[in-house]
């Protein structure tokens, strides 16, 4: 069996409502999407993230001309072997951002197709399933205006805590007074209610100000404060991490092995933080948990992805050990963004949902999930 083709998928939908998130205001939504095929007919489905406000054609144009004619030929089931082989004929230009991300739609498919070839879904090609469900979190939060936004982000806690979530991350980072007044309505909004929370600010702050928000928040019991400095600041989330009660999380800016082992070593993170859709897949994936279960890190990846970003997680976080193990373990959960996404809602013929206030790990060959194709033709670009 061999890889025949690379099909590539520019998705673009734009929204009616544009929303912020710190690091600025998201106008549509888009994806790039890879379809691997072999030369018996065996179909594999990827993706590349397109991190915060990147332009999906970056990764496309990556997997065009420089890894399509790496794998073209390859076997599809020597995920380690054409892994290495991609990133090694990268070096000199990636190891990070775009090219990195193409690469994880490479090896998402790669693995989707080993699945269906083997008829097992992925998590039992990876050592089979700590657990056959998730807990989802509710990611949420962004402004439509702004600041002074508290009053209605209160009310979509609410929502959320209706719609089955007890857990929710909070988006921060429009100025510290004003994250403080919306957690301080939140926190009312849900008083005496099972939920815990947790903030992302995406690297809005230096240090003092991270420092500030993150003390001024300590009585929230917040299950992590993600993405308190920029990535680079390694020393920053060292010192946040000595100085706040509250776990620290990161890393979905992060790439491959040989990011996180610096991210790690440093004792950046309570909580490692991998996008399967940028970090290099589920192959790097698998890198990185096994470098932060030597480290005493639990891993959760990141998600904002289509349904093809948050299949693969679900197969990924199936198959992840808790770091710290015990009777009640603390258990990864899975991001659930719920703010508008066609690419998450219609991709798949059974969009992934919540039963009883839980996932279900899909459990078909592969990634577990079936395209629509027609979602694919209304969307391309």
């Amino acid at each position: 069996m061999k890889i025949a083709e690379l099909r590539i998928h520019v998705l673009k939908s734009p929204l009616t409502e544009p929303f912020a998130f710190s690091q600025g205001w998201v106008r549509q939504r888009s994806a790039t999407l890879l379809e691997v095929v072999t030369d018996d007919g065996v179909v594999g489905w990827g993706e590349a993230f397109a991190q915060g406000l990147e332009p999906p054609e970056i990764a496309a144009a990556v997997i065009e001309h420089a890894l399509k004619p790496i794998v073209l030929g390859g076997d599809p089931l020597d995920t380690e072997v054409l892994w290495h082989r991609m990133y090694h004929m990268t070096r000199d230009y990636g190891r990070k951002g775009s090219v990195v991300a193409a690469i994880s739609a490479v090896d998402i498919a790669l693995w989707d197709i080993a699945g269906k070839v083997h008829g097992q879904p992925i998590h039992r090609l990876l050592g089979g399933a700590f657990r056959t469900r998730v807990q989802p979190y509710a990611t949420g939060f962004y402004r439509i205006a702004g600041q002074g936004e508290a009053a209605r982000l209160s009310d979509e806690a609410l929502r959320h805590f209706e719609a089955g979530f007890t857990l929710m991350k909070v988006k921060l980072g429009y100025g510290v007074d004003d994250d403080i007044a919306c957690m301080r309505a939140i926190g009312r909004a849900i008083q005496g209610k099972p939920i815990r929370l947790m903030i992302d600010t995406n690297h809005a702050y230096g240090r003092a100000e991270a420092l500030r928000l993150g003390r001024a928040l300590a009585d929230f019991d917040l299950r992590w404060y993600e993405e308190p400095v920029a990535p680079e600041d390694l020393q920053g989330y060292v010192e946040l991490r000595q100085k706040l009660p509250m776990p620290i999380a990161g890393g979905e800016n992060e790439h491959t092995l040989f990011g996180f082992r610096d991210l790690l070593a440093a004792g950046c993170v309570d909580v490692a933080q991998p996008d399967i859709g940028s970090c290099g897949g589920i192959t790097a994936g698998r890198h990185i948990a096994t470098l932060a279960q030597a480290h005493g890190v639990q891993v959760n990846p990141h998600v904002w992805g289509s349904a093809i970003a948050q299949a693969a997680s679900l197969q990924f976080i199936a198959a992840l050990p808790v770091a710290h193990h015990s009777l009640f373990a603390a258990e990864p959960v899975l991001e659930y963004d719920r703010s508008s996404h066609p690419f998450r809602q219609q991709l798949i013929t059974q969009p992934i949902g919540l039963v009883d206030g839980w996932v279900p790990i899909p459990t078909g060959p592969g990634l577990g999930v079936d395209v629509d194709r027609s979602v694919l033709e209304k969307y391309r670009v």
